[in-house]
């Protein structure tokens, strides 16, 4: 067995975004089925779920927008605590896993949300370590502040936004 030189690499990056509707409304919408209201070209496919509703342990794909990665990226709910207005996920492919972590508050009176959006990468080799930083360079160009005009759209109107 040879012993390999690569050196996993990690990175991660965190943005909070302001949504107007309370928690109520809006913690839902970070769930996998739900998302397609308000995201543009969401289109997840359902492997494993008990109840076709966001639950811990569902298990489904979406193509991934990077060349030398499969055409899918695996996605597990690997924490739900809906009481905790909390998700996170797990993804992966070939070259790369990673983390998405979201934590929504609702702010005192405001009938507004907060939600702290944490995306933490791990390369699998080196081209993962490459793709890593240039998805997650992609992936908050705006700070996630295009997620946030997107929801606050679909809270407003019951519509996707479409750019």
């Amino acid at each position: 067995m040879s012993t390999a030189l690569f050196k996993a690499k990690r990175i991660s990056r965190t943005s909070i975004i302001q949504l107007n509707g309370p928690l109520d409304k809006v913690f839902p919408l970070f769930g996998a089925i739900r998302e397609k209201e308000w995201a543009e070209g969401w289109d997840p496919r359902m492997v494993y779920s008990t109840t076709q509703l966001l639950e811990e342990h569902m298990v489904f794909q979406t193509a991934t927008e990077y060349p030398g990665e499969e055409s899918n990226k695996t996605w597990v709910v690997s924490k739900y605590a809906p009481e905790q207005a909390y998700i996170e996920y797990t993804v992966f492919t070939s070259v790369r896993v990673y983390w998405v972590a979201i934590q929504c508050r609702e702010n005192p009176g405001a009938r507004t949300t907060q939600a702290e959006v944490v995306y933490t990468f791990t390369g699998l080799n080196a081209a993962g370590n490459f793709l890593i930083e240039k998805a997650l360079n992609e992936m908050f160009i705006h700070d996630l502040k295009d997620w946030e005009k997107a929801i606050n759209y679909y809270l407003e109107t019951g519509k996707i936004l479409i750019h």
